[in-house]
């Protein structure tokens, strides 16, 4: 999946520049991603956040991160998320001014360079999306996830007696309502659709119309300008049909999600290159506050530490550096800072437990992991 993107480079001079300002992170990031050359970004990015030192890969991942969370955040209204679980989205159905279609461009652009960097970003697609851009058909069976409820009132439909359909006790013709522009309104599936009865001998075709109107027709032009903002991205823009074709959904969650596992301490300790001496008091706290977080805690400790929210799926051993403890000579008023670039934790040398698990809650709360990462 990878080979068909093009390779990063290593070379800091080649990377395409981005400067962002935090408190304008989604506009910025859209005007110097959408309205520059794919070729620009061919070779890789090098992200700084503007009036602060960090650099490298863990900015990047960060920058990611909050960028994928933005574009997939109800108050955009992009993006669908599936009510039975959070990760996954779809194309709002709903109508979208012509100005806002250039977003999906960006979206698709963003979602590539994720896969190219090989970034977790712990958001993936609904199957009827990803069906979608591999030019497939969509069926009953697909929107289970997407609409569970539309889902069961299709499966109803179609196996509701013959005699009782023919009776028009359901009252259904061949439309459906839909919210344009914040009101709602009747269309026909069909021409005089309004005027065509639902019976024993049609419903399967009303079935599938709906279907169709809902998951098909409303986000053809999204998911077009999806696919040519994720096609620029590739070594053969042509081939992006071809790249979901041959990409499953679980390939497509292996490399956005990650693993969604509970982490594992035993793992994160092995895969530790440790500053401290193991049997040192600071440590031992450490590991015994870690030990006592919930899996959310954990993440968020491990987000501030490397800016990897979502461990790849073979944990982190897929990792690309050892995570490091360096000591500090700070006071016990001092925070835990992290050098994100190369996944190193400044800890300072803590007199109790007590204070340990304090000044790790603090960094570990969700507002407090983006602002203070740099200390």
């Amino acid at each position: 999946m990878v080979m068909m993107f093009p390779e990063v480079k290593d070379d800091n001079e080649k990377l395409h520049k981005l400067v962002i300002d935090r408190l304008l992170i989604f506009k910025e990031s859209f005007e110097l991603i959408a309205h520059v050359t794919p070729k620009s970004l061919h070779n890789g990015l090098f992200v700084e956040f503007q009036d602060e030192v960090a650099t490298g890969h863990g900015v990047l991942q960060e920058w990611l991160l909050l960028v994928c969370q933005a574009l997939f955040s109800p108050e955009n209204s992009l993006l669908v998320k599936c009510p039975e679980d959070c990760r996954r989205f779809f194309p709002n159905p709903a109508q979208l001014k012509p100005e806002q279609l250039d977003l999906f461009g960006f979206c698709g652009r963003v979602i590539a360079l994720a896969v190219m960097h090989r970034v977790q970003v712990g958001i993936s697609f609904d199957h009827v999306f990803s069906l979608q851009l591999a030019g497939k058909e969509i069926s009953s069976e697909d929107i289970q996830c997407a609409d569970p409820i539309m889902y069961r009132s299709c499966k109803k439909t179609l196996e509701m007696d013959a005699d009782f359909v023919d009776s028009d006790a359901m009252g259904l013709t061949f439309v459906r309502e839909i919210e344009e522009f914040g009101s709602k309104k009747t269309v026909e599936l069909c021409p005089g659709g309004n005027n065509i009865v639902v019976n024993s001998k049609n419903k399967e075709q009303y079935v599938n119309l709906h279907i169709q109107h809902c998951f098909v027709k409303s986000i053809t032009a999204k998911v077009a300008y999806f696919s040519r903002g994720f096609a620029d991205m590739l070594c053969k823009p042509r081939l992006a049909k071809r790249f979901f074709q041959a990409t499953c959904l679980i390939g497509l969650d292996c490399a956005l999600l990650g693993g969604d596992n509970a982490i594992r301490v035993k793992d994160w300790k092995a895969h530790m290159y440790e500053g401290y001496s193991e049997t040192d008091e600071q440590i031992c706290w450490f590991w015994k506050v870690v030990k006592g977080m919930s899996m959310e805690q954990q993440r968020q400790l491990l987000y501030f530490w490397t800016s990897v929210k979502y461990l790849p799926v073979n944990g982190f051993s897929a990792l690309p550096y050892l995570l490091t403890f360096s000591k500090t000579s700070g006071s016990d008023e001092c925070l835990p800072s992290s050098h994100t670039c190369f996944f190193q934790l400044a800890l300072p040398h803590y007199s109790s437990l007590a204070i340990t698990q304090g000044h790790l809650s603090f960094v570990c709360r969700r507002h407090v992991a983006c602002s203070f990462r740099f200390l």
